[in-house]
Parts: C-alpha cells; sequence; structure tokens
C-alpha cells in the first residue's frame, strides 16, 4: 500500500519541481520562490522560503552531498544555496540570458547542468562556479537533464522531442527523436541493467512527453567501444501528457506524474502498475523518490506537494514477480508471521500464534471459526479485517489488479469508484448500502464520516479503464 502522510500547501502557485537529499525536500515554484523542509517531520527550515529569482523557479536539485541546493528560473539564472543556513553561494547567469528550464548536479558534483528556452546547454564547475564549457541542440527548448549513474556522460531532452546525449567535455555523442510532441522529463535509474565484458556498463532511462507516453530506454557507453542507446518499451497507463518521471533509488520503482491528474508507480522489472494515485487536483507536474526513505513526493498546478510512504510490502511486490510475491506470502515461516503481527499492532497475538504454529500459509486461511475454536481468540473482528486485507492483496497481485481499483467493502474492481468524507474511494454501490444501513463509520477508519456524500472519483475511473484496455484485450 502506498498511504498519504502529509500534504504541503506553502507556496501560492504552480509547484514546478521538487527534490530529496538524505535529510531534506525541496520544492519550487511559480511564485518565484523555493521552500525547504525537514523529512523528520515536514516542518520548513527557519531560513526558508528562499528568495532570489525575479520570475518562476522552473527546477531545484540537490547536490548528492545534500549541502547545496541548485535553482534556476524565468530570470536567466541559476543560483546555488547553502542548504544549512539559506546563504546564497552563486548566482549563474546563463550566456544567452534566456530563460534557464532545468538543472542538475553531476554524480561526483564537479560540475552542474544547466538547460534553458534557446537550447543552449552549459556545464558550470560546481567549485569555481565558471562556466566549463557550452553547446546546444538543433531545434527547441531544453526541458530535461539527467547525469548518467557513472557521471561519464548526460542526456538532455528537449520541446522537439529529441534525446540528446554529451559526454564530459560537452561533445555531442547521439541525437535520436524520442517523444513526438516534445520531451518534458527523463531520469536515470541508479543501478546497472547488467555488467558485460570490457568494462561495458548498460543503464536503464526513462523519458516521457507530450504524447502521453513514457518510455524506457538501454543506455551503453565506453570510450573504447562508443555509445548506444536502445528503446526497451512503452509504458501504458496515462491519457493525457506525461510531465515527470523518475526511479526510486534502488531502481526498482519508476513514477510518471500527468496532466490527467494521476500518479502512477510501476515496477521497472515486470512494467507493471504498481499503484495509481489520484489525489492531485490539477496536473501533475513534478515527481521524486527519497534516496534512503520508502517516500515519494508529488507536486501539482494545485499548489500543494503530497508526500507518500511506501510500506514494506509495497518493496517486496517491486522486487519480485506476481506469481513470487503470492509465493512468498504463503511461504512466511512462523517468525515472518511474528513480524507482520506486530506491524499490524497484533502483537499480544504473537504468543497464541507461534504456539499454535501458524506458518504463512496457516494465516492465509484462518477462519472465523478457526480463531474462535482452535486459537480461543476472543477480540476477533481486527485480526480478520487485517488478515483479509493481506488476502486480498495476493489475490489482486496474482491477477495484476493494482490494489487502489479493488473496493475496500466488495474487494472487487471498481466500475464507479466514488470518494466518501473519509477521503477513501469506494465502488458507489457498496458505499451507498453501507450509509443506508446507518452505517455511519468508515469502512477503512471506523470512525464517523463527517458527511454522507459521495464524490465520483473521475480520474480513478479513467485509469481502472485505461488497465482494462490493455490488460484484458
Amino acid at each position: 500500500m502506498v498511504k498519504l502522510i502529509h500534504t504541503l500547501a506553502d507556496h501560492g502557485d504552480d509547484v514546478n519541481c521538487c527534490a530529496f537529499s538524505f535529510s531534506l525536500l525541496a520544492t519550487c515554484s511559480l511564485d518565484k520562490t523555493i521552500r525547504l523542509y525537514s523529512l523528520r517531520d515536514f516542518t520548513e527550515l527557519p531560513h526558508s522560503p528562499l528568495k532570489f529569482h525575479t520570475y518562476a523557479v522552473h527546477c531545484c536539485c540537490f547536490s548528492p552531498s545534500g549541502h547545496i541546493l541548485a535553482s534556476c528560473s524565468t530570470d536567466g539564472t541559476t543560483v546555488l544555496w547553502n542548504t544549512e543556513n539559506g546563504q546564497m553561494l552563486a548566482v549563474m547567469e546563463q550566456p544567452s540570458g534566456s530563460p534557464v528550464r532545468v538543472c542538475q548536479f553531476s554524480p561526483d558534483s564537479t560540475c552542474l547542468a544547466s538547460g534553458a528556452a534557446d537550447g543552449t546547454v552549459v556545464l558550470w564547475n560546481a567549485q569555481s562556479y565558471k562556466l566549463y564549457r557550452c553547446g546546444s541542440v538543433k531545434d527547441g527548448s531544453l526541458a530535461a537533464c539527467a547525469f548518467s549513474p557513472n557521471g561519464s556522460f548526460f542526456v538532455t531532452g528537449s520541446s522537439c522531442g529529441d534525446l540528446t546525449v554529451w559526454d564530459d567535455k560537452m561533445r555531442c555523442l547521439h541525437s535520436e527523436k524520442a517523444h513526438d510532441l516534445g520531451i518534458t522529463c527523463c531520469d536515470f535509474s541508479s543501478q546497472p541493467v547488467s555488467d558485460g565484458e570490457q568494462g561495458l556498463q548498460f543503464f536503464r532511462l526513462a523519458s516521457c512527453g507530450q504524447d502521453c507516453q513514457v518510455k524506457i530506454w538501454i543506455v551503453s557507453f565506453t570510450h573504447i567501444l562508443g555509445f548506444e542507446l536502445k528503446y526497451k518499451s512503452t509504458l501504458s497507463g496515462h491519457c493525457a501528457p506525461v510531465l515527470a518521471c523518475a526511479f526510486s533509488h534502488d531502481g526498482q520503482m519508476l513514477v510518471s506524474g500527468s496532466v490527467d491528474k494521476s500518479v502512477i508507480v510501476y515496477d521497472t522489472n515486470t512494467e507493471n502498475i504498481l499503484h495509481t494515485l489520484t489525489q492531485h487536483t490539477r496536473y501533475v507536474t513534478t515527481c521524486a523518490f527519497a534516496p534512503n526513505t520508502l517516500l515519494l513526493a508529488t507536486g501539482s498546478m494545485d499548489k500543494t506537494v503530497n508526500i507518500w510512504q511506501f510500506d514494506l510490502e509495497t518493496l517486496c511486490q517491486a522486487r519480485r514477480t506476481e506469481h513470487q510475491l503470492k509465493q512468498f506470502t504463503e511461504d512466511w515461516s512462523e517468525e515472518d508471521v511474528s513480524t507482520w503481527l506486530c506491524a499490524q499492532d497484533l502483537k499480544d497475538l504473537v504468543g497464541i500464534f507461534k504456539m499454535n504454529n501458524i506458518d504463512g500459509k496457516e494465516l492465509l486461511n484462518l477462519t472465523k471459526e478457526s480463531l474462535a475454536d482452535d486459537l480461543k481468540i476472543g477480540l476477533r473482528s481486527k485480526v480478520l479485517r487485517k488478515i483479509e486485507e493481506l488476502r486480498t492483496k495476493v489475490k489482486s497481485l496474482s491477477s495484476g489488479i493494482p490494489d487502489e481499483f479493488i473496493c475496500p467493502i466488495t474487494r472487487e474492481l471498481m466500475k464507479d469508484p466514488v470518494i466518501a468524507s473519509d477521503g477513501y474511494s469506494y465502488e458507489k454501490e457498496a458505499m451507498e448500502n453501507w450509509i443506508s444501513k446507518k452505517k455511519r463509520t468508515s469502512p477503512m477508519t471506523n470512525l464517523v464520516l463527517p458527511s454522507a456524500v459521495l464524490t465520483p472519483n473521475r480520474t480513478l475511473k479513467m485509469a481502472i479503464n485505461r488497465w482494462l484496455e490493455t490488460h484484458q484485450k
């Protein structure tokens, strides 16, 4: 599962970008500011917001150490900030004065790349703050930039749809039309796909664009054998331009955000959809994974940044195929079951389950009767609910249905999803029946519902329909 744990609503205009360091979250906006938050409790730092830019801030990124933050703006500048005190370290002006759309640090922190609306790309020395190399693409504005994990080359994406590859001396290695209507974002997985002979390394690159597509590429480069970019696949799910994409730190997940207001999380190994998140009310413009925790940030033109937390089951889900995960649950040892009970706040039952040798397979087969007669457990409702939730996850994974598409009441794929006042989505008929029986409590939290109003979740319905078109042909 993915849980929405916090919403930041401090910006006064569209959120354009968000980025994580090991301890901080940075966000930037059309409101000309950059804001910094602590990952401990998501409180804003005393020296935030950072103010200098005179026009919209398009992009922000941390140096690998997290001590420096870069921001770039329509005002034609890229600014470096000390994240500990908010002091400005340098203001670097794009030689052409053109609006700067994207900036990115190299993995070793020696260089910073900045790309502008006139197609120019600059490599700055991140220590001296001076221009190192400069180049430009043939056509269009630069909208995306990503360094390879080993830092030997970087990729830019343009509004004309070209992916251009540059080496560390700013020599153009390759250029290829990737998205017909323009590229909006690109990102490298930090984990190599495989190690070949002669020092050859393969990396996975994701790109997205105005053509509503997310594409996966396999990239290899050595100074001896040269550069190669191979198209691998296209990920389905969005029905409108895709504005952002990002890999998780371990390379197991890929997230994308779209004009259709949805965020989709993919398993990079199977390329299946793990989660579809539909809480934003306007275009999703940015998304980023934290480097050391199971956190995801998504920003939107609704002026908010949502912070999501993944549980360990999602992590396991992204590391195994659907069938393997099903077997994984059934293969739980008694110790695994004990760990699961503690995670569900049911640690008082650990002794009873151990005494009766309950392993994963036994756990999935427990019923109300067996809990009462065999295990002699009195308060069974919470235990049953947790077991049923686990059983549903296993069932949905084996059928390939993303968990968010299943109604919490019927445990079936939703056809007409609605949002209740508890913030969760349900099948309309099931929730109406729930409320009509005078159950004014939430099926998910068991708390009293503030209102009986049900709002159609059109974004989720479109996501379900797209999933059905793709998987049930």
